[in-house]
């Protein structure tokens, strides 16, 4: 018991009398210094005592569009974990190409009581669906919160990465490593985020190339490692020194491409992604990248969702987040024959 005392203190890095005081349910400990302790009980992998065990608010639904893209298992983690602090019980809904549907899920959903919803990238985000499934949502009283797409017909809370601040970020970091011949590989234009994409990449090249060239330079695919290749393959047949990713899969798709041709990156062709997915710093070059802020993105989602929940309704408007650049070593000086 004195060890494991000891390894509490030490994750929770308070002392040991700490420690002992709230696993016994004593008075005198500060809720942040007890709330503390249970993290780190949780971390080390400890059952916590019956008496420390909190009583589930309810159900909460968080559906993602898939789990391929490592960016989506990051967002279901810190949301479900941002919804235990809070009391609640996720239920994580997957979809699968051809499997089952957003719509199925919800009404999966709504026969079991959920208290709310959660949509990361859904139906919200593709500007040609009916969004009226939301708005039916809402009219039945169900708390839902819309993660990284927009519908101005959808009274609701929205959580985003500033997408078009993304393009704007990344085309300025090319430009100071001398590139002009820029290129966008990015999804289908019907998602929200892909929208905004483009439209920070045209504003941020309108001061390089004139406005008739920027179109040569933009080329839309699936946001997948597939679709980023064939998009940088059409991208550096027109001459790009250096390629904007839609996605951080789209970008080792184009890094796959800019190979295939007998390129090196980032001597010959820079690449930049988006999202900062787990495991892209040991891609080989590691990808510099354009990180979403997912853990506060996260817990603003779940914060909000929580005060509908509780009958406080949070603003109907976006809380935009701002990302982060994060050079690596898929991006370097533009060759030498460009900055001549």
């Amino acid at each position: 018991m004195a060890a494991r005392l000891a390894d509490i203190a030490t994750q929770a890095k308070v002392s040991e009398a700490t420690v002992s005081r709230v696993l016994n349910g004593k008075p005198g400990v500060a809720d942040s210094t007890r709330q503390l302790v249970l993290t780190a009980l949780d971390v080390l992998g400890y059952e916590r005592p019956t008496r420390l065990r909190r009583t589930s608010a309810g159900l909460v639904g968080l559906i993602v569009p898939e789990l391929a893209n490592p960016i989506f298992p990051a967002f279901a983690q810190h949301i479900e974990t941002a919804l235990a602090r809070h009391g609640f019980t996720p239920v994580l809904c997957t979809q699968t190409p051809g499997g089952v549907h957003e719509d199925d899920y919800t009404q999966m959903l709504l026969e079991r009581s959920v208290s709310g919803i959660i949509f990361v990238s859904g139906l919200h985000a593709d500007s040609l669906a009916d969004h009226e499934r939301y708005r039916q949502l809402i009219a039945r009283g169900l708390p839902i919160v819309l993660v990284n797409g927009y519908a101005d017909d959808v009274e609701a809370p929205y959580v985003s990465c500033d997408d078009l601040a993304s393009s704007e970020l990344a085309v300025a970091h090319l430009r100071a490593l001398g590139h002009t011949r820029i290129g966008l590989a990015v999804g289908p234009e019907r998602f929200v985020p892909a929208i905004r994409k483009i439209a920070g990449f045209r504003q941020a090249m309108a001061s390089v190339v004139r406005p008739d060239e920027i179109e040569d330079l933009i080329e839309r695919s699936l946001f997948t490692v597939e679709g980023g290749q064939a998009a940088a393959q059409r991208l550096l047949e027109r001459g790009c020194t250096a390629i904007v990713s839609g996605s951080d899969l789209m970008a080792l798709g184009a890094i796959r491409a800019a190979r295939s041709m007998g390129l090196r990156v980032p001597q010959d062709v820079s690449v930049v992604g988006y999202d900062d997915s787990p495991l892209v710093a040991f891609t080989d070059p590691p990808l510099t990248t354009l990180r979403q802020s997912v853990q506060a993105m996260g817990e603003a989602a779940v914060r909000a969702l929580v005060d509908e929940i509780s009958g406080q309704p949070a603003p109907r408007a976006e809380y935009v987040f701002r990302p982060e650049l994060v050079v690596r070593g898929s991006t370097g000086a533009a060759p030498e024959h460009v900055r001549r």
